[in-house]
């Protein structure tokens, strides 16, 4: 195998249309370093910015997503890139595609396109897949706005990250006071969205790309996206699931029930995930996270093109699977069973169109 570089987010994305994407404290070193650490662990040739790396500091494992960063990488031998990392149009690692690297991620066109939550719904939903009703608000409109939509709401932004800035609304002048916030501290820039809230059960589906995997020992090709098994979000803050960051996921998450995961409803929201997937082309793993209305009827409110990939593979790190592994425990793989999984679709990068 060839030697490994994961990188991290080291800076702010660049605002795209007024958009502001918020940076994660730490720029995911912290599953960067964990999904080196398993790696090297079984046997991988991982490469690390220190010759001698620390299992509890962070940024020992990874490289930051810098020119400079990915150039120290390559110095080092790297020959694969897993971005785990926030990725856009023009990000540094496209300058290096010619050095004919392989990549583990998104390409940073599809990632900058799709991020765009409005945008992604509406691509979604010209496809007859479900979404919740929802509508665009900028800093300029908010004062005199004419809503659609009827109370709860759920407020987002429109380049976000997990439920950073997400917050349920119940009437017009908490919904005129959180907008008020928003637009003054400029965190998500210019706009924002809202949706209508939905009562039901929230679950989350990773959703892996088409190839060949390894399943109980047996290599299956999937020649479509497919689903690992729904996770259920529960113990909600006022109505939204709380950042991975405050509550670990491991808290407030489990796999549904084996009849749950048969159900009707279940397998048709597997389809519309999985059909999500094939219209982006997905290239690595997406996440996207569901809500059932009053009628058990499944809708795709937010889809994440970089799941988080924490796990517990350094010894202080034990209660941080992430919501892909939880499901990914289901069908038998743990946590290095899932990043080679992952590692198998990687791409090369003179192939692809940039």
């Amino acid at each position: 195998m060839d030697k490994i570089a994961i990188l991290y987010q080291a800076q702010l994305p660049p605002i795209k249309e007024g958009i502001q994407k918020p940076m994660k404290p730490g720029g995911y070193a912290d599953s960067g370093a964990d999904i080196a650490f398993a790696l090297l662990k079984n046997q991988y040739h991982v490469i690390t910015p220190v010759e001698h790396p620390n299992e509890n500091i962070d940024k020992d494992w990874v490289f930051p997503d810098t020119e400079d960063g990915i150039k120290n990488a390559l110095n080092k031998g790297a020959k694969i890139f897993w971005l785990n990392t926030v990725l856009y149009n023009h990000h540094n690692i496209e300058k290096f595609y010619n050095e004919d690297l392989y990549i583990v991620g998104q390409t940073p066109s599809l990632v900058d396109t799709f991020d765009d939550k409005m945008y992604t719904n509406y691509i979604i939903a010209t496809n007859n897949i479900p979404i919740p009703k929802n509508q665009l608000i900028t800093n300029e409109d908010y004062h005199n706005l004419s809503l659609d939509l009827k109370y709860p709401l759920v407020l987002k932004p429109i380049r976000g990250r997990g439920s950073q800035g997400v917050t349920k609304i119940n009437n017009h002048k908490d919904l005129l006071d959180k907008l008020h916030a928003m637009f003054s501290n400029n965190t998500f820039g210019t706009a924002v969205y809202i949706e209508e809230f939905l009562i039901g059960k929230e679950i989350t589906i990773t959703v892996m790309p088409k190839g060949n995997y390894m399943v109980n020992g047996k290599e299956l090709f999937y020649d479509r996206p497919w689903c690992l098994p729904a996770v259920e979000r529960f113990n909600h803050d006022n109505g939204i699931a709380p950042y991975n960051g405050t509550v670990a996921v491991m808290e407030n998450s489990k796999v549904l029930s084996d009849a749950e995961l048969q159900s009707n409803e279940i397998l048709e929201v597997y389809e519309h995930c999985v059909k999500s997937a094939e219209i982006i082309d997905i290239k690595a793993p997406i996440r996207i996270d569901c809500r059932s209305n009053s009628t058990g009827k499944y809708y795709l409110f937010d889809l994440n093109m970089k799941p988080n990939m924490t796990g517990p593979s350094r010894s202080h790190r034990n209660n941080q699977d992430s919501l892909s592994l939880l499901s990914a425990r289901k069908i038998g793989w743990n946590y290095f069973d899932l990043l080679n999984n992952i590692l198998n679709q990687k791409w090369n990068s003179v192939s692809i169109d940039k």
